[in-house]
Order: structure tokens, then sequence, then C-alpha cells
């Protein structure tokens, strides 16, 4: 082009409207290819940071979903209730994003109440049944548990434990069998939960 410039100058002919219309275009197309660079950018980001890749579940901001495809310009993710979210790369690049697929273990955190009738024997019996419960559950692993709190209408005790499992399902399942089974212990105990 610049070659083609100077022969057209060097005929004679005057190039300065030409130059000038070139330049306004450039800039306009430089303009309109602003976002769809950026998004190519970001896309060779994820490529070579990896931060999640296909099948992994990710969260972004109040969005999560299984990622199901990485495009030059979006990346879709199917949600859990089976949409087609699809989001710029660009936006991926520059916002916060969980990615549960690398989880080892979920830390479970749960505060139980139980009614200001029981019995201090009971009370002081409470983390070792729940030691007990949480032990035999598998892949369920006992951290803590305490009497940490008089609340209004119950005796509050913190129990916090490990899934080791990073599968939502499976740990919603061993979750379960813990609530199940502290259910369990309790009743045959005659410790009440309070309301």
């Amino acid at each position: 082009v610049i070659a083609l410039l100077m022969i057209l100058s060097n005929l004679g002919i005057n190039i300065t409207s030409l130059v000038v219309s070139l330049g306004i275009g450039g800039i306009a197309v430089a303009l309109a290819l602003q976002n769809v660079l950026s998004d190519l950018f970001s896309s060779f980001s994820i490529f070579i940071d990896k931060p999640f890749e296909a099948g992994d579940y990710i969260q972004v901001g109040t969005d999560s979903g299984t990622v199901e495809r990485i495009g030059m310009k979006t990346t879709r993710i199917k949600t859990l209730q089976g949409e087609e979210l699809i989001i710029s790369n660009k936006e991926l690049t520059t916002a916060r994003v969980q990615n549960f697929k690398r989880m080892e273990k979920r830390r479970e955190a749960v505060t139980l109440g139980v009614t200001y009738e029981t019995k201090k024997e009971k009370l002081e019996k409470i983390p070792e049944l729940i030691k007990k419960v949480v032990d035999d559950v598998e892949l369920a692993t006992f951290d803590r548990c305490h009497f940490s709190a008089y609340g209004d209408s119950s005796l509050n005790f913190d129990v916090v434990y490990f899934i080791d499992e990073p599968d939502y399902r499976l740990y919603m399942d061993v979750k379960q069998r813990v609530n199940l089974g502290i259910f369990e212990t309790f009743t045959k105990e005659g410790i009440e939960f309070a309301y």
C-alpha cells in the first residue's frame, strides 16, 4: 500500500485525502475489532494458563455449571438447570472463577441446637456421639464438636467434619448419612433438638 501511494505521489496525484481516508478507516476497523481481539487474547490466556478445562464444574459470579466448550471468543457452560450459558472469554479472565473439579475434599460446618432441658451428662456426651457417627460414615472425617453457645431457645453445638469427595452428589449423600446418623443417635439417647 505504501509503495502504491508513493507511485501515485510521484505521478503527481494528490494522495493527502487518500491517506487521511485510510487513517480514519484504520481507526474505525481497530475500534470495531477491539472487543473481538480482547476476547481472542483472553482465549489464548485460558488455553495457556488452564484455569479450567472442558468438563470442569466452575462458578463465575452467581452463575455456575459444567464447562462444555472453550471457543476463541466465548466459553459455553451447561448450568444445573440445563441451560446453556455463554460467557465472553474476556469476562472469564477478569472475573473470579471457582473451579470445583480440582477440590479434593469439602468442609462441612453445622450448628446443632438441643433443648435447655437436656441434662449436663448428655451435653457432655454429645461430642463423643457425633464423633462416632461421623467416623462410622465412609468418606467422612471428624474434625471437632463443641458446646459453643447459649442460643435464645437452644444450647448450640458447632460440628465440623470433612467429606473426602469433591463430587457434589456423593458429597450430599455423605452429608445425608451423617445427618440421619446424628438424628438416629439423638433419638436413641433421648436428646431433643430445639425448635
